[in-house]
């Protein structure tokens, strides 16, 4: 079969519609990426705002229940220690120091005549957080100078204790608080000679 010219114009004019056609639906396509790009950034700013929003809420939840905790153990220091022999003259919450740019703060500081004893509360207290409270109690006459005669000891409170992290504050010659019930009771056994800073 032979093409003639007539044949070469028809198909260049099928052509070019279908190009026009293709351009038609590129363009389309085009719109429509556009659109779900615009759809998508709307969305994981929409996911970074609710994000952060949440991240806030958790936040002043976690502080809400720290607080809550710091607020269960420090009336109970008073009871527990004058029933150790340690006489409870000012207990004192969220004392907190600066000095040279460094920031101390002791979540409860129980103190009488001859002895200061530094709590650290935790809702879950981990083995961690006994080490950084350990050097923290390195760290306290620095901070708080007017102590510095006095006898310092070092205790750890939590609701809930994770794996050895009682066993390691006793043997770091901390106390250790926990929850008992409606109260609080110290773990420590009456043999327990606290280490003093």
């Amino acid at each position: 079969m032979t093409t003639t010219a007539d044949d070469v114009w028809r198909l260049l004019g099928e052509l070019a519609t279908a190009q026009k056609e293709t351009d038609r639906h590129m363009q389309e396509t085009d719109r429509r990426i556009q659109a779900t790009e615009r759809l998508l950034e709307t969305s994981i700013e929409e996911n970074k705002r609710i994000n952060r929003q949440i991240s806030k809420q958790i936040g002043e939840l976690g502080g809400a229940w720290g607080r809550f905790v710091e607020d269960l153990v420090a009336p109970a220091c008073e009871r527990l220690f004058r029933e150790r022999g340690i006489p409870v003259d000012q207990v004192s919450q969220r004392v907190k120091r600066r000095r040279q740019g460094d920031t101390l703060e002791i979540d409860v500081l129980v103190v009488n005549q001859g002895h200061v004893l530094a709590v650290e509360v935790k809702s879950s207290l981990s083995v961690e957080d006994v080490k950084k409270f350990v050097v923290d109690l390195g760290r306290f006459r620095d901070f708080f100078p007017e102590y510095a005669q006095m006898q310092i000891y070092g205790t750890v409170a939590g609701i809930g204790i994770e794996s050895e992290a009682d066993r390691y504050a006793y043997r770091q010659g901390l106390f250790v608080l926990t929850q008992k019930g409606d109260s609080v009771a110290i773990l420590n056994d009456a043999q327990f000679i606290p280490r003093a800073w």
